[in-house]
């Protein structure tokens, strides 16, 4: 019966490590038909800071953390070829749209082949509000000393972590709206 919860939590996030070799064929990525998106959250960085690290937005503009400050903002680190971070970006994009007025939320992908396979994956999807943004080198996730996706960050206005959460989330549950709340308590 302990075995259980782990599997659980296994298939809840892909790891690092595990990543195909040769990105781009999405064929090869089976989704769970029920992922379990209940995500590890992680209080442990509470009050730290941004790393600087630049990534590239939807425009091909370079960017770092630090650019979106003044909002709170949620950072999801994803790759196309994870199949939880695949089935929890619809209730990302969701979250996006309901809550624009007082959030924001970026997407930023770790695919090695960086923009090139994200547009290809973007093209194929019809989100709302979710943009793509893309960080190939890994430098964001060995900023964060993570090598699990999904991960992600919440930051309060002023750029200080609040929380963070391993694996994949449902971004429109109870859980998920009680963490939120939080941001938009937050001075």
């Amino acid at each position: 019966m302990a075995l259980l919860p782990g599997l659980l939590l296994a298939s809840a996030g892909c790891d690092r490590q595990s990543q195909p070799e040769a990105q781009g064929a999405e064929e090869s990525v089976s989704q769970p038909t029920e992922p379990e998106m209940s995500g590890t959250l992680d209080l442990s960085h509470r009050g730290e800071g941004m790393p600087n690290v630049s990534f590239t937005g939807p425009r091909g503009d370079t960017l770092t953390l630090a650019s979106f400050k003044g909002r709170p903002l949620l950072v999801n680190l994803w790759a196309t070829w994870c199949g939880p971070c695949v089935a929890e970006m619809p209730t990302l994009d969701a979250l996006a749209v309901r809550e624009k007025a007082r959030l924001q939320v970026i997407v930023v992908s770790q695919d090695r082949q960086g923009r090139a396979v994200v547009d290809r994956w973007w093209k194929q999807r019809d989100f709302r509000l979710l943009q793509p943004y893309a960080e190939g080198g890994s430098q964001l996730l060995a900023a964060y000393g993570l090598d699990i996706l999904p991960t992600t960050i919440l930051y309060d206005a002023q750029g200080r972590e609040l929380w963070r959460v391993t694996g994949a989330m449902d971004w429109n549950g109870p859980r998920a709206n009680t963490m939120m709340a939080e941001a938009f308590s937050s001075p």
